[in-house]
């Protein structure tokens, strides 16, 4: 099924993404120099996974959400996954926000439910103290009974937050250095991130460490074989080129379409023929296919569990029962079909068979390098932290 044609304007690729992709029309596939290895305990003990913890997911900027979550202005989202009690907000004038959903008077969640919510201001279902969507404390019933209270004291708690390129990142804690989430930002505009339209978003749930689902998108040697039965014959066997944004990963995998008469520079013909993955520290994976993207946030909740959030962005909205149907299909094509039935799944049984201790180490071949280049970058990420 071809995709819905649309005026979009023309996007060029970065240099970087060009440099991929240049390797890839050359033959000039990217593989580690030799086997290498990972302990198995690095997916399975709790002790490590509380590390990471501490050291990746309560310190370093991450994503939360792509912008088309909140489209416009006046809207808020209540967040839970990632463990805390978070509210996405775009405020009045455009700007979005990551707060702590808490109500700064008693302590009261703010916003319920998980669903986006127009609103142009945030009212406490107990007291009614209500805020503006930039997180100030616009009003409170009585303030006469607060004698003394400075308005301007009490505003949501408020996290470092950016947003670039169409994501909307935030941090754990103050002094966030966020730029390479700006670098990242620049790929993000070549693929249309900022004007696209959230088609579909879904929470799946994966007995898996987060670590054995964020490989899958980190070596092309399962992509013909794992995928067989749904996008494996579109792909080339093992020719991957890859490199890095300061600690996040990007590669690119070839895919079986002619390239040698693609204009590289057209980002759209480029998409046809040659598929772009990302891998971001510390854990959200974005792949942006032919026509739409998905970007997967995963929120690890114990050393066998993770949370992956799922989120497809097409260019605009279906204006027509065909292009209702062709999303869709693309729809259950990914997130049904590769995400969960192979992707997510394979991570589940992998984590069965590290758990039972028969092997001590997971093997890597040459094709599977940037598994253990992660590996490395997490470790790095755990001495910094320490």
């Amino acid at each position: 099924m071809n995709a819905p044609t649309t005026d979009l304007p023309r996007l060029s690729p970065t240099p970087g993404q060009l440099a991929l992709a240049e390797a890839i029309r050359g033959g000039v596939g990217k593989q580690a120099g030799g086997v290498q290895t990972v302990p198995a305990s690095n997916y399975t003990c709790p002790d490590h996974f509380a590390r990471e913890k501490a050291a990746l997911f309560d310190r370093l900027p991450q994503v939360i959400c792509p912008s088309a979550l909140l489209p416009e202005p006046g809207m808020a989202v209540p967040h839970d996954a990632t463990g805390r009690p978070l509210l996405v907000t775009r405020d009045n004038e455009g700007r979005a926000h990551v707060f702590i959903n808490v109500c700064r008077h008693r302590g009261t969640r703010l916003v319920e439910g998980s669903g986006a919510v127009c609103a142009k201001r945030l009212v406490c279902p107990y007291h009614a103290w209500t805020y503006r969507l930039d997180g100030g404390l616009l009003a409170l019933p009585r303030p006469e009974t607060f004698p003394g209270l400075d308005k301007a004291d009490y505003g949501l708690v408020e996290l470092p937050t950016i947003e670039a390129g169409g994501l909307i990142w935030f941090a754990p804690v103050a002094g966030a250095d966020f730029a390479h989430a700006q670098e990242l930002g620049r790929d993000m505009d070549s693929f249309g991130l900022r004007s696209s339209h959230l088609f579909r978003r879904k929470l799946h749930t994966v007995k898996g460490n987060w670590k054995l689902i964020m490989d899958a998108f980190l070596e092309s040697y399962h992509v013909t074989r794992l995928h067989a039965s749904t996008i494996g014959p579109f792909f080339k066997d093992g020719i991957t080129a890859g490199d890095q944004i300061g600690p996040h990963q990007r590669s690119a995998v070839g895919r079986l379409e002619e390239m040698e008469s693609i204009d590289l520079t057209d980002m759209a013909a480029l998409r046809r023929v040659v598929t772009f993955a990302y891998q971001l520290l510390p854990a959200t994976i974005i792949v942006p296919s032919p026509d739409y993207v998905n970007v997967m946030v995963l929120m690890p909740q114990a050393a066998d569990l993770t949370l992956v959030e799922d989120f497809m962005l097409i260019p605009e909205a279906p204006a027509s029962e065909k292009a209702l149907a062709h999303w869709e299909k693309s729809w259950n094509l990914l997130d049904g079909g590769v995400f969960a039935s192979e992707d997510f799944r394979a991570a589940e049984l992998g984590q069965q068979g590290l758990s039972s201790g028969v092997v001590d180490h997971i093997t890597l071949g040459t094709l599977e390098g940037g598994i253990a280049r992660f590996d490395q970058i997490v470790g790095e990420a755990l001495r910094s932290a320490n």
